[in-house]
């Protein structure tokens, strides 16, 4: 039969190691919790990826009309006018 001693040692020893044991699960509980938010943030950008290839392509615009510029004298004659 074993002695006191041996007893109450065995028993530290096996608090101890419950204590190391339940240390590595919340570590690994906090572990799977990112895991799971990076998974499902992968998820969403994925899904978002795929609604973006769906959509249509934008289409083009067409270039601005621009006005054709007199020329220098024309211009000239137009603001002469103007002021009269």
């Amino acid at each position: 039969m074993a002695t006191l001693k041996q007893i109450q040692r065995s028993l530290q020893m096996a608090k101890k190691k419950l204590a190391r044991l339940n240390k590595e699960a919340t570590a690994t509980k906090g572990n799977i919790k990112k895991l799971d938010s990076a998974l499902k943030k992968a998820k969403a950008a994925e899904k978002a990826a795929k609604v973006q290839a769906k959509k249509p392509a934008a289409k083009a615009k067409k270039p601005a009309v621009r006005k054709k510029q007199l020329p220098k004298k024309a211009r000239q004659a137009e603001k002469r006018n103007a002021l009269c």
